[in-house]
């Protein structure tokens, strides 16, 4: 068993691969406390400051909120906010924004294979 949060794990400080800023500029933190023995799965924590990025997905991932809002538009869809509380899934292949309205953090799990 892995418990989490281990906030003792030093957080990668560069935007992650996939995500370009568009407007304002936005910082994030992200916190990777759990790597599955296969390196198939990821899990940790992922903070960020209000702007948006446009993102592309090459991985599942599973999000739960923890406080922020988010305003999170795939291509050709209608925007859907979300917010503390709310648990979601983006799928791999998802492209588009995510407008950071109020600082995020957020809970993830990542599978990669």
């Amino acid at each position: 068993m892995t418990k989490l949060p281990d906030r003792s794990v030093e957080p990668v400080l560069d935007d992650l691969e996939g995500w370009r800023k568009v407007e304002g500029s936005p910082s994030m933190k992200t916190w990777i406390e759990y790597t599955s023995g296969d390196g198939g799965i990821i899990s940790g924590w992922w903070e960020a400051t209000p702007g948006t990025y446009h993102a592309t997905y090459d991985a599942w991932e599973f999000v739960h909120m923890i406080e922020g809002r988010i305003i999170i538009t795939a291509e050709g869809e209608e925007p859907r906010e979300v917010g503390p509380g709310d648990a979601f899934v983006i799928e791999k292949g998802f492209a588009g924004t995510w407008e950071i309205r109020e600082k995020v953090l957020k809970h993830f799990v990542i599978k990669l294979k």
